[in-house]
């Protein structure tokens, strides 16, 4: 049987069997070369220009030491297919998840058509990407410690030449048993389990919501819901585009100087920065949620603080589900618990600015503190900031 051997900074060697380089050697898995892993987190870590495509590799052969599967190796090799350009930010955006944007190529094309040849049903490879399937190993694919965590918070810290994301791999993949309720993990990988929910905490706190890569992030969902809003791009395109593609794109027809600003790393600074831990108890996640309300809310605070359009961006980003402990047999160490508190203490609550401008912190802490319909009720009312409007 025919086989490559790939070097990778990660984990050495790569084998990839005859039915993966079916897969890889097909455009759309092509494309994910030019996708890089961590969107702008560049403009702050050098190294972080890592991309899909290796991250892609990487969690093949993670599933390949855990699974003799076919199935589950290559859903893991697919997992990111319909990723879009620079990380999150688009689904932030308001775009349709990259889950769901897995159909278009498992369904169409090359891809599909190599899929057809090994027999490989693709969607029963969309069900485990989906995290909807009921195999006793998708788990995986999309679980507490599947393959794409355990590759991606191990290849992002070593990209980025941080010492947070240190994940025990070895002990957690040896520790994994199958059960009838699906993937179980042995106590022995208890300890390890915990060091991999405080690697999250760490890089979610030090490299993903670092305030420059916030920010940035918050100057990309702008430009490209403006660019969407002019029909200067559609997101059928922005789906299959690469970055260096989407930001040339962005730059031809600009018309609020942020994709020049990107480009030349003039970032918003930061006019407010609290850590939600300082917040009252009760916050809501509407900003990370909902991005129509949440441009709406931005638009009115600049201009109710004398700023020019497109020179303001709130952020409060929430992911919850990424601190998610929902093993089996796993109620006893408390660590659901433990998660909330860490998603918390990594989450902060800013305000980015371009032009200077002081930013009432009373007023935006009230903002987070009530439900989105109660903000777009008041958006209805009165000025946010009393005293001004």
């Amino acid at each position: 049987m025919s086989f490559e051997v790939v070097r990778d900074p990660l984990w050495n060697n790569i084998r990839l069997e005859a039915e993966a380089l079916a897969v890889i050697d097909t455009p759309a898995f092509q494309r994910l070369r030019y996708v890089r892993q961590l969107g702008h987190a560049f403009l702050v870590y050098p190294g972080a220009t890592h991309t899909r495509f290796e991250h892609a590799l990487g969690a093949y052969h993670l599933a390949c030491r855990a699974s003799q599967d076919r199935v589950i190796r290559l859903a893991a090799l697919l997992h990111d297919i319909g990723h879009y350009p620079f990380s999150h930010a688009l689904e932030e955006a308001g775009l349709p998840h990259h889950e769901i944007l897995a159909a278009r190529h498992l369904s169409h094309g090359a891809l599909a058509a190599a899929l057809e040849t090994l027999d490989v049903p693709a969607e029963a490879l969309l069900e485990l990407i989906q995290g909807t399937s009921t195999a006793p190993l998708a788990a995986l694919i999309s679980g507490s410690i599947d393959v794409d965590k355990l590759d991606y918070l191990s290849r992002d810290a070593k990209m980025c030449g941080v010492p947070y994301g240190v994940v025990d791999v070895d002990r957690l993949l040896t520790s994994l048993t199958i059960s009838p309720e699906g993937v179980r993990l042995h106590s022995k990988g208890f300890a390890a389990l915990e060091s991999l929910l405080f690697a999250k905490y760490q890089m979610y706190r030090n490299v993903y919501w670092h305030h420059a890569v916030r920010s940035a992030t918050a100057m990309f969902k702008r430009l490209v819901r403006r660019a969407i809003a002019a029909r200067r791009v559609t997101p059928d395109d922005i789906a299959v585009a690469t970055d260096d593609g989407l930001s040339h794109e962005l730059l031809q027809r600009d018309q609020t100087g942020l994709a020049r600003a990107l480009r030349e790393r003039r970032l918003a600074k930061r006019a407010l920065d609290i850590p939600a831990t300082e917040l009252p108890a009760q916050t809501y996640d509407w900003p990370s949620r909902d991005p129509e309300l949440l441009e709406r809310v931005e638009e009115r605070l600049a201009r109710e603080l004398g700023l020019t359009p497109d020179k303001l961006f709130l952020d409060f980003p929430s992911k919850p589900d990424m601190f998610d402990v929902s093993l089996p047999g796993l109620d006893a160490l408390g660590l659901p618990r433990v998660a909330a508190e860490l998603h918390r203490a990594a989450q902060r609550l800013r305000v980015f600015v371009l032009e200077p401008a002081e930013v009432p912190a009373r007023v935006v802490i009230e903002l987070v503190t009530v439900p989105r319909e109660e903000v777009a009720a008041r958006l209805l009312g009165g000025p946010l900031v009393r005293g001004r409007g």
